[in-house]
């Protein structure tokens, strides 16, 4: 039975259209059940009926002309209880309907199941029978089965076809309004662009080869040209761009090194494989490593890999064939739309017509929304259910704030909208004018800001978003593309840099925080359940070699700066500190050791843990006795405390860091943490965030790490409160029963402070 199930929908997802589909599915269903009717209903929320949309055994001129009432009928039963409804002989229930266009007089035995998605009910599909008998458990599970299956169908289905669709008065394109992740603030206006990735990896038919010496030069080729390809889109954007954009594209540039992706590719060539065949078995292997590892920002490399490694293949096919592929060309102000929206991409629009962004795939951690916040272009991730086919040539409104996009927008919708943007213009312009002024609350409640650094702290320093220094760097990068353990020197050349380019100011780095759903490509862990598994301080404690090297690295880079912090991850008990203090102490002592009789001085860097696993928030006296600071990690912490992975779609709506009770743990860690007297600084996006900075106040932070991208904004609503203010407005957050009523709370706040123009930034 799963078998035929599985046919059944996998036929329909090959039929375009969704009626012709529901057709199709309702045949296949009846002929296998051998009933006598199967019909499909589909909900209009705006007519509050369940239109019938598809029928075997139902007489044809009904579809589209039945409307049955969401409190009427059997169907109406079905939809209001939300469960399978099974009757022997249906026109003797007390909830029966006639009607008469329906041609149901023969039919007894009914059975009826909603159709649900996230909540909603979607529709009901019915089985139907002359005879008086009640459906099998089996014809039930069946059917209970296949309408799961069916909503999720529906559910892309309406989102895809509702934009194809138009009125016929005016021959108006109808509104549709989709919702995807906030990527980046800011509201704009465009016609809908999609650039030709016709020729990509994923289409590419591995071939084998006889000329593997050929093969290598080609790829070499193609690989040299991409690299001046990808220098001219980094020179692009010197103009007016901060530093820390450019900087994106140091990692496309480690990519194209011969030691990185080259080496595993030129050796499945020798194996006899062609060139693009090598490079897509490469990367496919890599971006699948990528996008398996918990970490969001970690998720997002492999857009990058896979993004550089098309234009790799594009580059082998023009020298192969000795032609040009040509692009298309933008015409005038648009909104980018991809699959997956790469750097690249982004760089090569024309920046006078870029408006903004939609990503069908991809979250706020991708280099193309690090970017676009950067450029100040509004854009909008994970649109997922979009094809970006369907949003060619469309008028499209973008609020980078919430992740909704409206696609051809009714007229008045529109006028509001050019109204919120100019609205946003006179705000921004209010930001940039006092950006240099301290973090400051009207009340003399002083802040420090911070900023979370990724790809390349000493360039993301000198983008003129300084703050107070680095509250997070991480060190994974070099370890996760590399094909083995990085040296202790090497790793020293890369801390000295980042050490380097704010002396003058705390650059706190986080110990490797790999394995479990993180595995280097040369020490691959297998895990059932990888996000409670072998990671972080509990991998590089049960291999100190790694440990002690890192640790190492990171001491002598600090040699005559005093400038380090250091910080471990995810820490759950008081002995893993034990443990690591005593290591650092050895790598100290050895380093030491090794630099005396020189001019050099060596400085014990302060030591901190993040707490993200919510049993230290029961140990936080404790573990003040062994650390000099803590840093909070919210986006772990929310995922534990909630029990929910955000990066799941299905329970993505779950997670916010706005619930009561991930409030309620904010405010008891910074209270144990001032009764300890020990410095916390927070770096979860909540951050940076204006409704977070003003809660996080009211509680007692004075430390806020977050993008740079942020800072700006946050120091200009700060200093426009007062830490009186924002003490109330946590009274009322902590007290609220949802996240809703504490926006709501937060919102009533910035109208009273004539600050609207942030509610949307925070909601």
């Amino acid at each position: 039975m799963l078998t035929t199930l599985k046919r059944i929908v996998q036929e329909m997802n090959q039929i375009p259209a969704l009626d012709t589909a529901l057709f199709r599915l309702a045949s296949r269903v009846k002929q296998t059940l051998n009933v006598d009717s199967c019909s499909i209903y589909l909900a209009d929320n705006e007519a509050k009926a369940f239109i019938l949309k598809a029928t075997d055994g139902l007489h044809p001129d009904a579809v589209e002309n039945v409307r049955i009432g969401f409190t009427e009928g059997l169907i109406g039963l079905v939809g209001q209880r939300e469960e399978p409804l099974n009757i022997a002989n249906a026109q003797h229930h007390p909830r029966f309907k006639h009607y008469p266009e329906v041609k149901e007089d023969n039919y007894n035995a009914f059975l009826g199941t909603p159709i649900t998605n996230q909540r909603r009910v979607l529709g009901v599909i019915t089985l139907q029978q002359t005879d008086l008998r009640r459906f099998s458990e089996d014809e039930e599970a069946f059917l209970v089965t296949l309408a799961a299956q069916l909503a999720l169908e529906i559910t892309n289905a309406d989102i895809r076809g509702a934009l194809t669709l138009s009125h016929t008065a005016g021959n108006i394109a109808q509104q549709k309004n989709v919702r995807g992740i906030a990527g980046s603030p800011g509201l704009a206006i465009g016609t809908g662009f999609s650039p030709d990735k016709s020729i990509n990896l994923k289409n590419w038919v591995v071939k084998q080869t006889h000329s593997p010496a050929e093969q290598i030069a080609l790829y070499r080729k193609g690989v040299e040209v991409t690299r001046g390809h990808v220098n001219t889109l980094s020179q692009r954007l010197d103009d007016g761009l901060p530093e820390d954009v450019k900087s994106i594209f140091q990692l496309y540039h480690h990519l194209l090194d011969a030691n990185s992706l080259g080496r595993e590719v030129e050796e499945k060539i020798r194996q006899g494989w062609d060139a693009a065949s090598s490079l897509k078995m490469v990367v496919e292997d890599y971006a699948a490593r990528f996008r398996a590892m918990e970490d969001p920002y970690m998720q997002e490399r492999a857009i990058d890999i896979i993004d550089l490694s098309d234009r790799i293949l594009v580059n082998i096919l023009q020298e192969q064939n000795g032609h040009k592929i040509t692009e298309k060309a933008v015409a005038g102000p648009c909104i980018l739309v991809a699959d997956e929206v790469s750097a690249t991409m982004l760089a090569e629009c024309p920046r006078d017509k870029l408006q903004g962004i939609i990503s069908v795939r991809g979250s706020n951690n991708s280099h193309a929304a690090i970017l676009a916040r950067a450029m100040g272009v509004p854009a909008v991730m994970g649109c997922q259910s979009v094809s970006p086919a369907l949003l060619e040539d469309k008028e499209i409104l973008l609020d980078g704030y919430s992740g909704e996009v409206i696609i051809s927008p009714a007229r008045e919708v529109k006028a509001d909208f050019i109204q919120l943007i100019e609205e946003e213009s006179a705000i921004t312009e209010k930001i940039e004018a006092e950006a240099d002024k301290p973090c400051e609350s009207i009340d003399g409640c002083r802040m420090s800001l911070y900023i979370n650094a990724g790809l390349s702290a000493e360039v993301e320093l000198d983008a003129g978003q300084i703050g107070a220094g680095v509250g997070l760097y991480r060190t994974e990068i070099p370890f996760m593309l590399r094909e083995r353990f990085p040296s202790e020197q090497e790793q020293v050349t890369l801390y000295r840099q980042i050490l380097e380019a704010a002396p003058e100011l705390p650059i706190t780095m986080r110990t490797l925080d790999v394995g479990g759903d993180k595995p280097l490509p040369y020490f691959p862990i297998n895990e059932e359940n990888p996000f409670l598994g072998w990671r972080g301080i509990r991998l590089t404690l049960d291999h100190p070699e790694i440990f002690l090297v890192q640790i190492r690295a990171m001491l002598r880079a600090n040699i005559g700066l005093n400038n380090l912090q250091i910080m471990l991850p995810m820490i759950s008990t008081v002995s893993e500190v034990v443990e690591a203090k005593r290591l650092i102490n050895q790598a100290f002592l050895e380093v030491s050791d090794e630099a005396s009789g020189s001019d050099n001085v060596i400085s014990r860097p302060k030591l901190g843990i993040m707490l993200e696993v919510p049993s230290v928030l029961y140990q936080l006296p404790q573990l003040a006795k062994y650390v000099d600071f803590f840093s909070v990690g919210s986006n772990d912490l929310t995922q534990y405390l909630l029990a929910v992975d955000r990066n799941n779609t299905r329970v993505a709506s779950l997670y916010n860091s706005y619930h009561p009770s991930v409030l309620g743990a904010l405010y008891d860690i910074v209270q144990k943490a001032n009764a300890s007297q020990t410095p916390v600084t927070i770096c979860g996006e909540i951050a940076g965030e204006p409704a977070g900075a003003l809660l996080l106040m009211g509680m007692g932070y004075r430390r806020l790490s977050m993008n740079g991208f942020n800072l700006r904004k946050i120091n200009w609503l700060l200093r426009k409160v007062t830490l009186l203010e924002c003490k109330q407005l946590l009274s009322l957050a902590l007290t609220s029963s949802s996240q809703q009523e504490v926006f709501t709370h937060i919102n009533e706040y910035l109208e009273t402070k004539e600050l609207a123009g942030l509610i949307r930034a925070g909601a």
